[in-house]
């Protein structure tokens, strides 16, 4: 799920995803690993008695065509009509022999986990949330399908053209571990600060680009009686860790960020997470309420579509999944993080963006090759297209989203995107790591709502990162 820098300053979504989470993930799993992966890696001894079918033009992969597919869907920003108005139709116009059994939920661990223990996993899943499963174990564990088919099958428009000819290059980098695929990560997603554009015009305020500009907008929003900043504690402090790790790559560089992903000794000391640290801790204490530890993020995303909240961070799902509650004219806008100082190694511009939104064929399903063909009619302009028409965000798939009028919170989160030029980068260690993005959650919102200050910070998640470093039975990923 990463995205480095690339040339020239104007670019498109395209461009800036070209060399994308490249860079790199190379794994070094464990040797208390390599056994266990051997015996169960990629499922294939499991998929000698999957339903397989006859290969042919119009079933490149070979599924069989009455065999029923399970697939489950997390149910938060992008809903489940894309899913069952959408892709769930496409398989079945390919396949009308094939049965779909169809589930959302909010929980997916939950869900899911017991069914993977007995053996018994669904062929598609839509592994997100704050109870999404281990991206990280899953692969160790052999449960995830090499997507290596998938994207050397040719493609649903153009036979002439493979799948992954088909995305935003880097797509196929961005969901692999040890050098082979294993997730599909489907949305183009950008990472900021929202604010009403109505609230801000009403009355006469800025994005900050400068930090000295953003605490005199916080006081000046906090003199309306309106709280100025807040997320949800209780499910979503992951949204705030982002934004000071987006703040400390600001102001250190990216390698900041490849030393927390690649666990390196004193990561998460650096200086410049130390400082993030330190200015967002004075946000919280001085900016926020209190009370937000408890809510979850759709309560404090209310508060601010009733204008009681200016600035809330989050990636741009978010328009998409408070439209039933965003007011006419609320029109949200995206800010990046503002540069804490002058020396700064990244401009105000600087933004973190990715493809996002993972999905994942279970190798020890019934039936993976449904799964695989499931993902091949989501990469097809109609799948893609029909995404985008019904969540109004942008897919990978390259044809996706030409000509489309997005609303002005996407539209602005792309704008941003053109603007930050090279000055695009992205993380994974919380999917590498789901231990650690746990430990980094708890620590923030210990520091946001003023339990411990940024020394405490940065020791109590190193601590915890030099202990999954010394696990043997824990998968280590680079990049």
């Amino acid at each position: 799920m990463s995205i480095t820098p690339e040339h020239p300053a104007a670019l498109d979504r395209r461009t800036v995803l070209r060399r994308a989470a490249a860079v790199g993930m190379l794994a070094t799993p464990a040797i208390g690993l390599l056994s266990a992966c051997a015996t169960s890696s990629g499922g294939d001894k499991e998929n000698e008695k999957a339903a397989e079918g006859t290969k042919s033009a119009t079933n490149p992969l070979g599924v069989k065509e009455d065999a029923p597919i399970e697939v489950i869907i997390f149910n938060g920003g992008y809903g489940e009509k894309y899913a069952t108005d959408v892709h769930e139709p496409l398989y079945k116009k390919a396949f009308p022999k094939a049965e779909i059994k169809h589930q959302s939920t909010q929980a997916v661990s939950t869900v899911l986990q017991p069914r993977f223990a007995s053996g018994n996993p669904p062929e598609f899943v839509n592994n997100s949330g704050e109870k999404l499963m281990d991206f990280g174990a899953l692969v160790a564990d052999g449960q995830l399908q090499d997507l290596t088919e998938l994207w050397d099958a040719p493609s649903v428009d153009d036979p002439a053209k493979k799948v992954r000819d088909t995305v935003v290059p880097g797509t196929v980098e961005a969901g692999s571990f040890n050098g082979k695929p294993y997730v599909l990560y489907y949305v183009s997603t950008v990472f900021g600060i929202w604010y009403s554009a109505k609230l801000f015009k009403d009355n006469g305020w800025a994005p900050a680009k400068t930090w000295d500009d953003f605490i005199a907008l916080l006081t000046k929003i906090k003199a309306k009686g309106i709280t100025p900043y807040g997320y949800a504690g209780a499910n979503a402090a992951y949204y705030q860790w982002n934004v000071i790790l987006t703040q400390a790559a600001k102001i250190g560089g990216v390698e900041v960020l490849k030393n927390i992903d690649n666990l390196e000794d004193g990561a998460w000391k650096q200086d410049a997470v130390k400082q993030a640290a330190t200015a967002w801790a004075e946000v919280g204490a001085k900016f926020s309420d209190k009370s937000f530890e408890g809510l979850k993020h759709t309560d404090v995303q209310l508060r601010q579509n009733q204008y009681k909240v200016a600035l809330y961070p989050s990636g741009d799902w978010l328009e998409g999944e408070q439209k039933q509650d965003t007011p006419a004219g609320f029109d949200y806008q995206l800010m990046p993080v503002p540069s804490l100082t002058a020396s700064d190694k990244l401009p105000a511009t600087a933004l973190r963006a990715t493809a996002g939104e993972g999905y994942f064929v279970s190798a020890k399903s019934k039936n993976p090759k449904g799964g695989l063909e499931y993902m091949r009619q989501m990469l097809s302009t109609a799948g893609a297209k029909g995404f985008t028409e019904v969540v109004k965000a942008p897919t990978v798939v390259t044809a996706g989203s030409e000509g489309f009028a997005f609303p002005p919170g996407v539209a602005s989160s792309q704008a941003a995107l053109k603007a930050a030029g090279q000055d695009v980068f992205n993380l994974y260690f919380d999917g590498w790591y789901k231990e650690l993005d746990t430990e980094a959650r708890s620590a923030t919102n210990e520091l946001m709502f003023g339990r411990i200050n940024a020394d405490a910070f940065v020791e109590r998640i190193q601590k915890r990162a030099d202990a999954i470093k010394k696990d043997s039975s824990v998968a280590k990923f680079k990049r």
